[in-house]
């Protein structure tokens, strides 16, 4: 049995990047996909993470690509197949939040078609071409089961209505991710869906101190933010099959936010 493959979008920082690094620390070959890999970057970026994934022994191809261009999943997947020769695991992990935090009355058509097709679409279309693939390995006899994983958020279910096409991408996003859960069943493929809460990355850097008094002020069970290791873990949990008779989970990342409380 050969190692498991890793694909991953959005893997150059923050939530994706802590994926690849936790999953290579499991043996997986990772496929970093990131809207840019310029190989003179090493300090940062897909060829950053790719040193780190090679000193935890394991190989890591970077591939640049738009998520929300079809053409150039097709591309990626190619790279990713000629590369490794399988893709085991799909971790659909790129997305974007509003170039400007808008009140749901002044929302653009041009900002949600954005983000729509950027969190949504993309990784629809991209999980259609993936899931083909992991079908056919499948029908090929290949021992490693496959597994997809859909990164979402706490927004899927959480209003913010100075960000409501964010919580509309997430909420589409979770859906997706339920629909190929029936779809994919009859292959053994399991699908499965991680709500990351509130997580230290770029994206959550321009809140830090409106999170930071809601954390202070007790909005989470476990008072303090979440870091990308934290998502890298349960998606290990996840791909390693601890899970395998729970397809479509749905799986909150994030300090206890969801229980209620009186």
């Amino acid at each position: 049995m050969g190692k498991a493959v890793a694909f991953i979008t959005g893997a150059s920082r923050g939530i994706g990047r802590g994926i690849a690094l936790q999953l290579a620390e499991h043996g997986y070959d990772i496929v970093a996909a990131a809207t840019k890999a310029n190989p003179s970057e090493k300090r940062r970026g897909v060829y950053e993470v790719k040193a780190r994934v090679e000193q935890l022994g394991q190989r890591c191809l970077p591939v640049a690509g738009d998520i929300a261009d079809l053409d150039s999943h097709r591309d990626m997947i190619h790279r990713a197949l000629d590369h490794f020769g399988a893709i085991d695991l799909l971790v659909n992990n790129a997305g974007v939040a509003p170039l400007h935090r808008l009140d749901i009355l002044e929302t653009s058509p041009e900002s949600y078609d954005r983000l729509l097709g950027i969190n949504a679409r993309g990784p629809f279309f991209l999980t259609q071409a993936v899931a083909r693939v992991m079908i056919e390995q499948v029908k090929a006899g290949r021992a490693l089961p496959p597994a997809i994983i859909f990164i979402t958020s706490i927004s899927a279910n959480t209003a913010s209505p100075n960000r409501a096409e964010y919580c509309v991408s997430k909420a589409a996003l979770s859906m997706t991710a339920q629909n190929y859960a029936v779809r994919l069943a009859p292959y053994g493929i399991c699908v499965y869906e991680i709500r990351p809460g509130i997580i230290a990355t770029d994206m959550t850097a321009a809140v830090k101190e409106k999170y930071d008094d809601l954390i202070a002020n007790g909005l989470l069970l476990q008072g303090r933010w979440g870091v990308p290791e934290d998502v890298g873990k349960a998606v290990v949990g996840l791909a390693e099959g601890y899970f395998n008779y729970a397809t479509g989970a749905i799986i909150e990342v994030g300090g206890g936010f969801g229980v209620r409380r009186l």
